[in-house]
């Protein structure tokens, strides 16, 4: 975006350069993921950042708020309890789609927020490999507020690990090695020392949890860093465990699974901040919006962009029952912001925050980028197009 810095990437581009970059991605951890990495990174200028900054505390004011649990009680439903629920999220992310303001000017839309992990780990890798292997300037970072490699470091052992030893502390997932963000996993094991276990290798004794480590011995799990999507887990009828997440444990959860519900597309139509959409719950609405063409469908309780509607109209409201689980939020017209060496491509930006236990307010730390030619963001809309994929914003500094 930043159109100098954005000239001389693309002049000084090649395909060896960029084939080295995979190649040390990949083979880091021996795994290449399933998604596509951009050729490029996204070069965010001051301004841009300065409106990020502003959207994410905008926004976060709703969920720093002291009823924020009673304003998202509703997002928990009946058989999704589990006990040991925190203050507040540990990990909250914000996605912005990059459109163009009134004067022309790049300006960040909220499409959703959320109370789980992303890949805070698999960024810093791929910012690095970025860095290494193209001319970036040296006043350009992933990184917020001060932190360099160590600290950032340090920042998420002390949040996840804290006074445990990292062999006490787990990576909950389903099927780790089918997942499409194992990298991410991977890099949690060598960066603060963490496993990833199977949900079906989690084993209980009264109210405590273990696992069987690589040597066969009985490892206890003081804290859980949980990726669990129940969605998923419903699904898996035939994946055997004996720990189920309604139970009583004498354990930590280190991001709890009630904030991947309360700080959801259920949260949207409560934010209040011009980079917020207007957004209303589908039972609210006593009128169908005359524009209904400039609105999407979401569902509550999906992950991943699964069964969003971006192109709606009347019968498909009307044919919805269950519409206290449906949102109509205003559509993000994403600007084609990125030059590549052939068509522009759109960008979304996520800015990764943290929430240490007893700070006052999340913690603005990292991000993560996706480029896309196509009519949305994701792997169907960009089928045989090159420049598009997962990607990091470097702000200038």
């Amino acid at each position: 975006m930043h159109k100098t810095v954005r000239a001389a990437y693309n002049a000084a581009f090649n395909d060896e350069k960029y084939q080295k970059f995979l190649n040390a991605v990949y083979t880091k951890y021996n795994h290449k993921p399933a998604f596509r990495i951009s050729e490029t990174p996204v070069f965010v200028p001051n301004l841009l950042k300065e409106k990020l900054f502003t959207a994410c505390n905008e926004i976060a004011d709703t969920i720093c708020r002291p009823d924020f649990k009673e304003l998202s009680k509703g997002a928990i439903l009946p058989g999704q309890f589990v006990p040991g629920e925190d203050n507040h999220t540990t990990f909250l992310q914000m996605d912005f789609g990059i459109t163009l303001d009134e004067n022309g000017e790049l300006d960040p839309q909220l499409i959703e927020v959320q109370g789980f992990p992303s890949l805070y780990f698999f960024q810093h890798l791929l910012s690095n490999a970025y860095i290494e292997h193209f001319d970036i300037p040296s006043n350009y970072s992933h990184l917020f507020e001060g932190y360099d490699d160590e600290k950032y470091i340090e920042l998420l052992r002390r949040v996840i690990v804290g006074d445990s030893k990292p062999e006490n502390v787990i990576l909950l997932e389903i099927e780790p090695h089918t997942q499409t963000t194992q990298i991410d996993f991977w890099a949690a094991k060598e960066l603060i020392g963490i496993n990833t276990i199977c949900i079906s290798k989690l084993k209980k004794e009264g109210r405590d949890l273990y696992y069987i480590n690589e040597q066969g011995k009985k490892v206890g799990v003081e804290k859980i860093c949980n990726r669990v999507i129940f969605d998923e887990l419903a699904g898996k009828k035939d994946l055997p465990r004996e720990f189920d997440f309604s139970e009583e444990i004498n354990a930590k959860w280190i991001g709890h699974p009630h904030w991947f519900f309360r700080i959801s597309k259920h949260t949207l139509p409560y934010l209040k901040s011009r980079y917020n959409p207007t957004s209303y719950f589908l039972s609210d609405l006593d009128k169908i919006p005359d524009d209904l063409h400039n609105y999407v469908l979401k569902p509550l309780y999906s992950f991943a962009g699964t069964g969003v509607l971006i192109n709606i109209n009347k019968y498909d409201l009307d044919s919805i029952e269950d519409r206290e689980n449906y949102i109509l939020q205003r559509k993000v017209e994403y600007a084609p912001v990125v030059e590549t060496p052939n068509q522009p491509a759109k960008c979304e930006i996520r800015m990764l925050m943290l929430w240490e236990e007893g700070a006052a307010r999340p913690l603005i730390i990292n991000n993560l980028t996706r480029l896309s030619k196509g009519e949305m963001i994701g792997v169907r809309y960009n089928k045989n197009k090159d420049w598009v994929g997962a990607s990091v914003g470097l702000f200038e500094r």
